[in-house]
Order: structure tokens, then C-alpha cells, then sequence
């Protein structure tokens, strides 16, 4: 997953990968079948990866409003400093393949909307304990939020200020509740 993360799919060469797997080509052949099906499942397991972070931030017993705060914090975590720069390996992904690789395209557009799912649930949670703003739809804010943490890890790419992401994301979040 590293390699892919720091070089890019087409970035990566086989030799790449055989020193990153310890592995002689036949071994990694047998074990994985190709480079586009070990790139397949070092993207699923980055995809649950941050699924079970979102679960983890989104739905534990915080008020949902306080998961939304945790979930904002943690991508300004990941995209400040040194952090951000390293990039996102699924942003990356969508960038290089997810238009010309229908499998890669199902696997980023599914955890796109896994997000949304998620975040529409917590502010539908926050809606019914009246900590919505009025007029804000929870499915409207939600990708509204998908969009906006996504573009932290472009953003990411040079450095910005943690501060400075967690004032915008604390103003956004702001403006959907009461």
C-alpha cells in the first residue's frame, strides 16, 4: 500500500513491489496474480481502514454533533504539516484511475458514498435532537461535508496551517447547527 501511496499506480514498477513485499516475482504472482489485483486489495484494505476510523469517530457515544467535530478533526489531522503532504492515497487513486478503471471507479465512488452515508446519519441523529440549524437537510450537508474533507486532502498537498483547516472546518460544521 505504501508504494502505491507514495508512487502512484503507474508510478509503481514491479521491482518496486517485490522489494516492498520481500517477495520473489513467482511468489508475488502467486499470491496476488497481477499488479492491478495487489493494487485492488491494497486499496480495499486502505478503504476499511478509513471506514473503520469514520465508524470510530462518527458513532461512538459522543453526541453526533461532537463525532462530526472528531471526524472534521481527525482530516485536518491528516491533512496538516508533514501529514498532509504525504496525500491521501484514494484521493490519488481517483485522480490517476478512477475515470479510465471501471473497478477502481466502483471502489472510490462506494467509499465516497459510505462517507456520506455516515455523516448524513450523525446529522440526521443531530437533526432529531434539534442541533441542526433550520432548513439544513442532513443529506445536502453531507455531501457538502464529503466535498469539503476531500478537498482538505487536496489542500493538504502544501502544508497549510492546522490552525487554519480547523477554523474552516469548525465555521462550516458551524454553520449547520444551532
Amino acid at each position: 500500500m505504501g508504494v502505491f501511496w507514495s508512487r502512484g499506480y503507474h508510478g509503481t514498477a514491479l521491482p518496486d513491489l517485490l522489494h516492498a513485499t520481500k517477495l520473489s516475482r513467482g511468489s508475488l504472482y502467486a499470491a496476488f496474480g497481477d499488479k492491478h489485483s495487489l493494487f485492488l486489495r491494497a486499496l480495499d484494505r486502505y478503504i476499511v481502514d478509513a471506514v473503520t476510523r469514520m465508524d470510530l469517530e462518527l458513532t461512538s457515544p459522543r453526541e453526533p454533533i461532537d463525532g462530526l467535530r472528531a471526524f472534521l478533526a481527525g482530516y485536518v489531522d491528516r491533512t496538516s504539516g508533514a501529514n498532509g503532504r504525504r496525500g491521501c492515497l484514494l484521493v490519488a487513486t481517483a485522480m490517476e484511475l478512477a475515470g479510465q478503471d471501471a473497478e477502481v471507479g466502483r471502489r472510490v465512488a462506494g467509499f465516497f458514498k459510505a462517507m456520506e452515508t455516515r455523516v448524513a446519519d450523525a446529522l440526521s441523529r443531530a437533526k432529531t435532537m434539534g442541533k441542526l440549524a433550520d432548513g439544513v437537510e442532513p443529506s445536502s450537508a453531507a455531501k457538502i461535508l464529503v466535498c469539503f474533507v476531500e478537498g482538505l486532502r487536496v489542500i493538504g498537498k502544501t502544508a497549510p496551517a492546522r490552525t487554519t483547516s480547523q477554523a474552516t472546518a469548525d465555521a462550516l460544521l458551524d454553520c449547520f447547527t444551532r
